[in-house]
């Protein structure tokens, strides 16, 4: 069973490597505890469906642009959580998402100021969470997206990238526009089925 010294190590390490970027994740996906992964796997749907790839071993990385996924708390495991953000660049991280639940919702913001200046995109798994979140002092930013909108918070880290990547920049027009004729082909199925017959298609 892995401790979280051999994790603190293993960061440690990877940044040792200074690997090309080619083979490091451009996205980090960290959160306090695995009961936020459900709101958090919003952030992975988003960029899988951009054709990133979920990055789970260092040394398979895969082609084109990827990410990394990992429970890092920043009151049960602070220690893991400096490690993590401090290695980012050295790492090769590009952008941040980070999740947090609860009133103490200090992961997003601790990771900023650690990682900085690598932006950080802070997700309040909760509703009261999103003060927290949101709560920065100036000179620390941090960019936030509402309460539970993980999947926003992955289309804010690939746009971030996506600002000298014209390929990355289609890929998210694309995507966009995708979800754009989706409303209309809900919006004219409703209009012809009625609301009842389009209710229940939804049960």
């Amino acid at each position: 069973m892995p401790t979280v010294t051999d994790l603190v190590d293993l960061f440690e390490s990877e940044a040792e490597r200074d690997r090309p970027d080619t083979e490091t994740p451009d996205v980090g996906v960290v959160m306090g505890s695995d009961s936020d992964l459900d709101v958090m796997a919003g952030a992975h749907d988003a960029l899988t469906d951009l054709g990133f790839t979920e990055v789970t071993d260092y040394d398979d990385a895969p082609s084109g642009y990827s990410f990394e996924s990992w429970v890092v708390s920043a009151h049960r495991t602070p220690d893991l959580m400096y490690a993590y953000a401090e290695t980012a660049a050295e790492r090769g991280l590009d952008v941040i998402i980070a999740g947090a639940g609860g009133k103490s919702a200090d992961l997003p913001n601790m990771t900023a100021s650690l990682a900085y200046p690598i932006p950080v995109v802070g997700v309040p798994v909760q509703e009261k969470s999103v003060d927290s979140v949101i709560g920065m002092p100036t000179g620390a930013p941090l960019t936030a997206v509402d309460a539970g909108k993980s999947y926003n918070a992955g289309l804010s880290a690939a746009q971030m990238l996506a600002t000298d990547d014209p390929e990355l920049a289609d890929r998210l027009r694309d995507l966009h526009a995708d979800r754009r004729d989706g409303v209309a082909d809900v919006s004219l199925s409703l209009h012809e089925r009625g609301t009842p017959e389009s209710r229940a298609s939804r049960d």
